[in-house]
């Protein structure tokens, strides 16, 4: 059998949105050539809500079926629509333990998770997502449930604060083949300008929209990517200096909280 060329693993809360993610998930994984894996981390405070040591042990064998049998039911799903296998595991625990272990033991190349709302993701823990970005080195690929990648569909791609030179190190090179449409490429500057100044590159396909930075900026991106169709935009989060373009560094954390669109976030160096 084939390896596959990249390890993604999917990070859940077996919330409502799961079969969205996993959508998003199998999207990139056709795209790249990657193998999906599905993990879930369930706190023992969720489990234990009965007094006696019996109840606790009865109560602790029922999640484990019910929480089985709703994986087993939406990787099944999954596998049938699409011909993707999505191996997957589940353990109780301490989330953020069990989420570094998997991570420390498994080394995958993308993870993926839902995307944060302005309270800090509840993925069975406290604002997992910057545990995971502090964690992972890898990239990240923050799935947006209102503007899912869908599977067999070309994916519109927008950077921020990257170049082309860039982009073939830090994502995978797969992602940018075979994209008909022009890559737009978003970054912030401090000079004064009036409004987002479009520039046009016929050799590279490219257009690059630059904004000023300033109070406004990431609400000015915000449009941009949504009027564009951009469903899914790659964000270099490596600290770097462009003396040439005076560009502005990002806040990757707010970027998370504030775009309503799909983002893969580059590994970090």
């Amino acid at each position: 059998m084939k390896k596959s060329k990249y390890n993604i693993l999917v990070l859940s809360d077996l919330k409502d949105s799961n079969n969205q993610l996993l959508k998003s998930a199998v999207s990139l994984s056709k795209k790249i050539d990657g193998h999906v894996q599905f993990f879930h981390v369930k706190k023992p405070t969720d489990i234990v809500e009965r007094e006696s040591q019996l109840s606790t042990f009865r109560s602790i064998n029922e999640q484990h079926t019910k929480t089985k049998k709703s994986i087993e039911e939406l990787v099944s799903s999954v596998h049938k629509t699409y011909d993707i296998k999505v191996d997957y595991s589940y353990t109780f625990g301490n989330v953020k333990n069990e989420i570094g272990d998997y991570i420390s033991k498994n080394k995958p190349d993308i993870i993926i998770l839902g995307n944060r709302k302005p309270k800090p993701i509840s993925l069975l823990g406290d604002s997992i997502t910057e545990f995971v970005l502090n964690t992972h080195k890898g990239a990240i690929l923050i799935a947006n449930n209102d503007h899912v990648l869908e599977p067999n569909k070309d994916m519109s791609i927008g950077v921020l604060n990257g170049e082309l030179t860039l982009l073939h190190n830090e994502f995978p090179k797969e992602l940018l083949e075979g994209t008909n449409e022009s890559l737009k490429i978003f970054s912030f500057t401090n000079n004064q300008i009036d409004m987002a100044q479009e520039n046009q590159n016929e050799q590279t396909k490219t257009v690059e929209y630059v904004f000023e930075h300033n109070d406004y900026t990431i609400n000015n991106l915000s449009k941009y990517v949504l009027k564009s169709n951009i469903n899914l935009l790659l964000i270099d989060r490596n600290k770097k200096e462009n003396k040439q373009k005076n560009t502005k560094q990002i806040d990757v954390k707010n970027i998370i909280d504030k775009l309503n669109v799909s983002l893969l976030i580059s590994s970090q160096k």
